[in-house]
């Protein structure tokens, strides 16, 4: 497992969200970046989190980590594990009073939640490996023209698809 953080959210050529996933250790245009795509409302939900933005009124995602809170429940971490024909799935550990609990989940509402709530994130070396792309170096990293690196980066997500995922 490696553990990562959220790169960022951006748009592909067709209007999708994609979560970007960077490992914590990498440095800047080394490694990979791990693409997920996700629904508007999750890339809105993570967006939320990650900027530390309240909304007017409670998320779906809030609802979640306040009902933990209620509970006295807390999560322990969030994992990427697998990724199966093109679609990516993952797993909340949730500890309360009655025990360590695996939740299943889709990616972007464990990632979601994980923002929230400060539980790490971690990315199956497999997935990684397999669905990972080579990083490009970002605007705020840059060593090199940043002009020429977003762009690199426009040209991937132009020309990437959800199915180049699936085997």
């Amino acid at each position: 497992m490696v553990q990562v953080r959220v790169a960022g959210v951006a748009l592909d050529a067709a209007g999708q969200h994609v979560i970007l996933l960077k490992p914590l250790d990498s440095l800047p245009g080394e490694g990979r970046i791990l693409p997920i795509w996700i629904g508007t409302q999750e890339a809105t939900s993570i967006l939320i989190a990650v900027e530390g933005a309240i909304p007017p009124r409670p998320l779906a995602h809030d609802l979640m980590r306040s009902l933990l809170d209620e509970l006295g429940a807390t999560v322990d971490r969030v994992e990427v594990t697998r990724i199966e024909e093109g679609t990516f799935y993952a797993e909340v550990t949730i500890t309360s009073a009655a025990g360590i609990h695996l939740v299943d989940a889709r990616p972007s509402d464990a990632i979601a939640l994980a923002s929230r709530t400060a539980a790490p994130i971690w990315v199956a070396d497999d997935v990684l490996a397999e669905a990972g792309v080579i990083d490009v170096v970002t605007e705020d990293e840059a060593g090199g023209d940043p002009e020429e690196n977003l762009e690199e980066f426009k040209e991937f997500l132009e020309h990437v698809d959800p199915e180049d995922f699936r085997e």
